[in-house]
């Protein structure tokens, strides 16, 4: 049975989860990784994506993050989300908006690096439209 550790999921908007859990999940700017107890300790910058929490119950929740960044212990770990919402509380359309703005914003972009970021996030975004559920 794995050990179970703390895991908070923050937003500007709130504090979305903190509770013990055994494994999570993190869209990590990288490549998705698995964060369990006894990581080595890691800060890592997270892309939009899903996280997957597994509570030491054994139920699992996704959420939607739109970046951020991780800092990884071996005694927890907290995900300082840009922005996140539980996967079941995202529509599609909330999605196009976002994608939207994202799309205006590259068109306003002056400077090649803002532009590639920009390419690279509504790239993300429009990977996730295939992943929420339709309203």
């Amino acid at each position: 049975m794995a050990d179970n550790f703390n895991f908070e999921l923050v937003s500007p908007e709130r504090l979305l989860l903190s509770e013990m859990v055994t494994e999570v999940v993190i869209p990590a700017t990288e490549g998705e990784m698995t964060v369990m107890a006894h990581h080595a300790p890691t800060m890592t910058t997270i892309k939009p994506g899903i996280v997957s929490v597994r509570s030491s119950g054994g139920s699992k929740q996704d959420y939607v993050v739109f970046g951020g960044f991780a800092d990884i212990l071996p005694t927890g770990c907290t995900l300082l989300a840009e922005s996140a919402v539980a996967v079941e509380d995202l529509s599609k359309d909330e999605l196009t908006l976002r994608i939207e703005a994202a799309k205006k914003e590259l068109e306003d972009a002056l400077h090649h690096e803002h532009k590639s970021r920009l390419e690279h996030f509504i790239m993300e975004l429009t990977h996730l439209h295939g992943i929420v559920r339709q309203d």
